[in-house]
């Protein structure tokens, strides 16, 4: 189990970690570590902003969060958010919109989508005069909200997302969704409308995965960085004050 968490700290982040087996159904099972490697990300963009509100005025300190929070996720999930921006956006049939969001290259709503969700995330953080429980409780979800994506049927054969979700099982789903209850419950006790925030942020990205399963058949693994940004922001933008 330990190797799992390395699996999934190298996965879904840019930090050095141990170099462990990569069986075909790991990234499944590792699913059960993806909230716990969002407590740690979480942790650090919180630091972050505790020392550097001490010099630094909100804005700058909100800007300092989220390129930190950038470069420690590779810009994974906003690579995604741009990918499904082109595709899901397009006026195009089915297969076209595959074939956009398979493109390497950045299209004008993708460009649009991905400048608005960074300043959208950014004034966010200004607005939050206090990193707890937001800066927790937002990665936390959000990686908990990729497996409840992945479970969902495939816009299309073959990729690491269909390799994901065929290891991942209802019992590492459930698994995986006891370290955010705890979360959220002691976030509650801090700020009510925590529990506001998740709930909003589920209909989010239960939105996006119907959208998805409406002009593309189902999900991808662009879908998945999708839901987790607009996850993130969601809570963001409730407990933004």
């Amino acid at each position: 189990m330990l190797n799992e968490f390395w699996l999934a700290l190298g996965f879904l982040t840019t930090l050095p970690t141990k170099t462990v087996p990569y069986p075909r159904d790991g990234l499944g099972r590792a699913g059960r570590w993806f909230p716990a490697v969002g407590l740690f990300l979480g942790l650090l963009l919180t630091v972050l902003y505790t020392l550097s509100a001490l010099w630094f005025t909100p804005a700058i300190t909100a800007v300092l969060v989220i390129i930190l929070w950038a470069a420690l996720t590779g810009g994974l999930h906003l690579d995604g958010l741009a990918d499904c921006c082109d595709g899901l956006l397009a006026s195009a049939p089915r297969e076209r919109r595959l074939e956009i969001m398979r493109d390497p290259r950045l299209g004008a709503f993708g460009v649009i989508g991905l400048v608005l969700a960074l300043l959208l995330k950014a004034a966010t953080v200004m607005a939050l005069g206090n990193p707890l429980p937001a800066l927790l409780l937002a990665p936390v979800w959000a990686r908990w909200f990729i497996l409840w994506a992945a479970r969902q049927p495939p816009a299309r054969p073959g990729g690491l997302g269909n390799a994901f979700a065929a290891s991942l099982t209802p019992a590492i789903v459930a698994q995986a969704l006891i370290l955010p209850v705890l979360v959220g419950v002691t976030a509650i006790y801090v700020d009510w409308h925590s529990l506001l925030a998740v709930m909003v942020a589920a209909l989010v990205a239960f939105g996006v995965i119907r959208l998805a399963q409406a002009r593309i058949g189902g999900v991808t693994g662009d879908l998945f960085g999708t839901v987790v940004e607009l996850a993130e922001i969601t809570i963001l933008l409730v407990l933004a004050r």
